[in-house]
């Protein structure tokens, strides 16, 4: 069965319905998570979206904020542009330092991160492009501790990322934060499902 790329209405349970498979789905989504968080570098952990992802953060901000049927659209209009179209894989990036003041100096020297972030297989790189929403990085040059990137992949990219055994690497190419790692193949297994072939 092809990906969802959409979180309608229909979709959503209503509270007491979600509230009785909260937990089980909880348990559902940590095993769904796990094969698609990658750590790069020291303090940068990328975490791919997916319709289930999107669909239990829809869920879990309607169960936590009781806004009942009037917060649903505003909840399916915030997170609906990071569930993957078919033909691309979109990933939460947190930069995470505890403490407040080394997190600060690195933000302000982290500038316009989100357009250096890129996948690599082979010859074959894809440039992350940052989700439109808000500006992630302020006028004075720091970025946000939070990002959100697409990666427009080609029909022939998809077809070298699903290959088996493939050596995907992961990375940001900024002069603050240059840091690569190879994706896990549990991982490159599970994000190959975001895609619909043409």
């Amino acid at each position: 069965m092809p990906a969802k790329t959409e979180i309608t209405r229909n979709d959503i349970l209503d509270t007491a319905a979600f509230a009785a498979i909260r937990k089980d789905k909880r348990r559902e989504m940590s095993a769904i998570k796990a094969n698609r968080r990658i750590e790069i570098g020291p303090v940068a952990t990328s975490y791919f979206e997916s319709f289930d992802t999107m669909w239990w953060q829809v869920q879990e901000m309607l169960y936590i904020e009781k806004g009942g049927d009037a917060q649903i659209d505003d909840e399916l209009a915030a997170y609906n542009p990071l569930v993957p179209k078919g033909r691309e894989l979109v990933c939460t990036v947190m930069f995470e330092i505890d403490d407040e003041k080394r997190r600060s100096a690195f933000l302000a020297r982290l500038g316009g991160v989100e357009d250096t972030m890129f996948i690599r297989i082979g010859e074959s790189e894809i440039h992350g492009v940052p989700e439109v929403d808000v500006d992630r990085t302020t006028a004075d040059g720091k970025a946000s501790s939070v990002q959100f990137i697409h990666f427009p992949f080609t029909a022939e990219q998809m077809t070298l990322f699903r290959a088996p055994c493939a050596q995907v690497l992961i990375g940001f190419s900024h002069r603050a934060y240059g840091h690569l790692a190879v994706m896990p193949d549990n991982a490159r297994q599970s994000l190959s499902e975001d895609f619909i072939d043409p």
